[in-house]
């Protein structure tokens, strides 16, 4: 089995062991998709290491949906792990930070929702998770602020800023530690901010975050 790797800032590569992501993390998206943040407590779905897209290639256009969207995110990776994470020392297992995008089939997400089953083929599809360059933590000076948006064909879709995350970096790394064992080469993509929508074929998808860095994929016809 070849290792799965994401390239980072310093020109090597960083390991993937696998790919957690927290849903409905910020309020405004939380409410777009039926949600309440006031009483909802973090919850967590994954993706496989080799959805993970990389360089800033083309992304096919999956089958079975005819609702592909877009979902910008810092994604977190970590250098350490363990379980039961004090929230105090979260942040001392990260390696590093980069921009993610969770692509979703909604319609699918939509349908297993209904039927009360789970989203892993809305969310864990092949190269649904494209990812920018891995940034060193002591190289962003504050990875709890900054804007974050996206821009589809030049024209601006979501924007948000880190800050309006309902749960910190820190408090995701230790909700999910109570869950499961984290450890070296997991890969947190931490919620997105409202304004998700679908994408097309040719749609060129350019993603950022102040201070950490950009996301880049096209929509390709799945040929």
């Amino acid at each position: 089995m070849r290792t799965i790797t994401v390239p980072t800032s310093l020109g090597t590569e960083f390991p993937i062991r696998r790919i957690l992501c927290v849903g409905r993390n910020y309020a405004e998206h939380a409410r777009e998709m039926g949600g309440n943040p006031d009483r909802e407590p973090p919850f967590f779905f994954s993706k496989p290491a080799d959805a993970v897209l990389t360089g800033g290639a083309d992304m096919p256009y999956p089958p079975a949906t005819s609702a592909l969207e877009h979902e910008i995110e810092l994604v977190v990776a970590l250098a350490s792990g363990g379980a039961d994470i004090a929230a105090e020392q979260a942040l001392d297992h990260v390696w590093g930070y980069a921009v993610g995008l969770d692509m979703t089939r909604r319609d699918l997400q939509a349908e297993a929702k209904r039927a009360g089953r789970p989203w892993d083929m809305a969310k864990g599809f092949d190269h649904s998770a494209p990812i920018g360059l891995l940034v060193p933590a002591a190289q962003v000076a504050n990875p709890n602020a900054g804007r974050i948006t996206l821009h589809v064909g030049g024209s601006l879709r979501q924007q948000g800023d880190l800050a309006q995350m309902t749960w910190s970096i820190a408090e995701t790394i230790t909700a999910l530690s109570r869950l499961i064992r984290l450890a070296e080469g997991d890969l947190i993509f931490t919620g997105t901010p409202a304004g998700v929508g679908k994408v097309e074929p040719g749609d060129l998808l350019e993603g950022e975050i102040e201070g950490v860095g950009t996301v880049r994929t096209r929509i390709a016809f799945n040929l």
